[in-house]
């Protein structure tokens, strides 16, 4: 499988990342043999990115992670969040630290290759939403210092928020890496969006975050699994989460994710998953594109639609084309 820069780390990952969070539900729910052996299978194909957090299956996703880890011993990255309850200011940085000697713990590990912040960046923090002030002011020198103890070599934010604190923390150029939202229902990150537009507008984030040489991890490429077209869920999976960035609800995201089925009845692509999947490897700053599996079928499936490579310019168009017509849509 091909890799990409991860931005200035100088790590090199691979185009398909394995999601271990609860939309998929494998590393949390799934049969003990069945995770390893996916795990392996990930590997084999080249893969070489694993993604959880503590507030995954309230630390199941990293206990099993660590299990197959141990027993596999595999040549890869692994990275892991922190997502804090309303804190107090001056508290913020023994909460993260706390967090990731837990996460630790229960990975098996002394030290993990990326550890990330998960909460929402905002203009003014609100409960365990936090602004762009405490994140630059607080949270990044408590990651500082957790990398300066050997504890994690690179650090980074999850891009869920207010766009303009975003953007803020982005341009500060203090963090590694950005998980970045972006699929077919939402293409801001890579430009703005027209007036009307049913989602949030990220005004470009990741032209930004390509400035700040940060390595960008693609989430919600399928949307939470709305751009399968159905509302149909693995029995592992989670119940449909919040959209982030898309429509007011997971059952509009899944209305306008129909809307591309033209684009395989003409060739573009065998089915919706793929399309999505395929859909952000076409940008240039995205090192990696994270998916979530139920099962080693999906898995195998993801692997085959990014070795497929970007999608046309004439795909890219229609696509265009139908995400106009979103515009004007009650989100």
């Amino acid at each position: 499988m091909e890799q990409r820069r991860f931005g200035r780390t100088g790590l090199t990952v691979s185009r398909l990342g394995f999601g271990c969070g609860a939309v998929g539900g494998l590393m949390i729910k799934g049969d003990a043999k069945d995770q390893e052996r996916a795990v392996a299978r990930a590997l084999e194909l080249g893969i070489n990115y694993f993604d959880t957090a503590q507030m995954y299956g309230q630390g199941e996703s990293e206990r099993n992670l660590g299990r197959v880890w141990k027993a596999l011993r595999p040549n890869a990255y692994m990275g892991t969040k922190v997502r804090l309850p309303a804190t107090e200011p001056r508290r913020i940085g023994a909460a993260i630290a706390a967090s990731l000697d837990a996460s630790l713990q229960r990975l098996q590990r002394e030290e993990v290759d990326l550890f990330q912040f998960h909460n929402a960046i905002v203009g003014a923090t609100d409960g365990a939403d936090f602004s762009a002030d405490i994140v630059l002011g607080e949270v990044v020198p408590a990651f500082e210092r957790l990398r300066d103890q050997g504890k994690c070599r690179f650090f980074g934010i999850t891009a869920n928020g207010e766009t303009a604190a975003l953007l803020r923390v982005i341009d500060a150029r203090a963090f590694d890496t950005a998980q970045a939202a972006y699929n077919l229902l939402n293409p801001s990150p890579a430009g703005a969006l027209p007036p009307g537009y049913p989602a949030q507008d990220y005004d470009n984030l990741l032209g930004h975050a390509q400035a700040a040489d940060m390595g960008i991890i693609v989430i919600r490429v399928l949307a939470a699994g709305a751009l399968s077209g159905t509302e149909e869920r693995h029995p592992l999976g989670s119940p449909p989460p919040a959209p982030i960035g898309t429509g007011a609800d997971y059952r509009a995201d899944v209305a306008r994710a129909r809307r591309f089925l033209p684009l395989i009845a003409e060739g573009h692509a065998d089915s919706l998953i793929e399309l999505a999947i395929r859909y952000p490897l076409a940008h240039d700053a995205a090192s990696t594109v994270l998916v979530g599996y139920s099962t080693i079928d999906q898995l195998d499936y993801a692997a085959r639609a990014v070795e497929k490579g970007p999608l046309s310019a004439a795909a890219l168009a229609r696509i265009a084309e139908i995400q106009q017509g979103f515009a004007g849509d009650a989100r």
